[in-house]
């Protein structure tokens, strides 16, 4: 990869920087968001791509069922938003460029669910899944922090790991506990809106609880796992402190960083991310 950014990754990154939520970066607007009288009851999700009913939970179901490679996505959003367009067509190109059945689950959002309730319908999706030959979990942002939270805890209910771990830009510590965060300059996040959003996700659990913030847990026997981040989003810090966590907890990692980079760049249609899946193919496809 080169180590300057691409036009078109400077072009979407000026248009996020256009679209960045209010909530991110104001204490009034993030109280709005979290505010449950101000939120209605989650609907299913309207979709052209296919979606089944597992116990009650819609799970979008995306490629070939016998696939040699199964892919249990969690999508991102901050525990906020929906799973959305760019998460299922990013998802069709890994079941095309992988050879892979993908599941994305469509799981209970704050502030009107906690986290409780997601780990209830995820360990009940995962059971279905453990015993294939090549599970993958993967996850982006706020999803890709709950899979190294789930793995770690997959260790205390007795379940099998996946065959391999993929994040992209794993929120790993919801407390934001290592400031200063420089949200000024990044185009998707901010630190006043993530921290009011990680209580609610957290609801009963300390912030800083290894269920919610994988930065504190223990990584021993989890499954290899490649990781990418922007350098120059705010999560950079605390996934590289991560990556150092789980180095030393014997977990054989791979961190990808995209030079000059924003948040969960491999899901965007730029060149950089075009060299993210070729990463992808190298650890699942050799």
């Amino acid at each position: 990869m080169s180590n300057k950014k691409s036009l078109i990754a400077k072009i979407e990154e000026a248009i996020l920087r256009q679209n960045k939520p209010k909530y991110m970066d104001s204490k009034e607007n993030v109280d709005d968001l979290l505010n449950p009288e101000l939120n209605a009851p989650t609907k299913s999700v309207k979709s052209i791509f296919k979606s089944i009913d597992v116990d009650g939970t819609q799970v979008f179901t995306i490629g070939d069922k016998n696939a040699k490679n199964t892919i249990l996505y969690i999508h991102g959003g901050a525990y906020v938003m929906e799973i959305n367009y760019q998460h299922l067509l990013y998802a069709f190109l890994l079941s095309r460029k992988l050879d892979a059945y993908v599941l994305l689950p469509v799981y209970p959002l704050a502030p009107l669910h906690k986290v409780d309730e997601t780990y209830e319908i995820i360990t009940e999706l995962y059971k279905r899944l453990v015993s294939k030959d090549n599970l993958i979990l993967m996850g982006d942002s706020a999803g890709g922090g709950f899979v190294y939270s789930f793995c770690q805890y997959l260790k205390t209910i007795d379940l099998d790991q996946p065959h391999k771990v993929i994040t992209f830009s794993p929120w790993v510590d919801i407390s934001m506990s290592n400031p200063p965060y420089d949200s000024k300059n990044d185009p998707i996040l901010g630190e006043i809106g993530l921290k009011e959003i990680g209580k609610s996700w957290a609801g009963d659990l300390n912030t800083q609880d290894w269920r919610v913030s994988p930065l504190f847990g223990d990584n021993a026997n989890l499954a290899d796992t490649l990781i990418f981040a922007g350098e120059n989003e705010i999560f950079y810090k605390d996934i590289e402190k991560y990556v150092e966590n789980l180095k030393k907890d014997g977990v054989n990692v791979r961190f990808v960083t995209g030079p000059e980079l924003f948040h969960i760049y491999p899901l965007f249609p730029m060149p950089e991310a075009r060299s993210a899946l070729k990463e992808i193919k190298k650890e699942i496809i050799g």
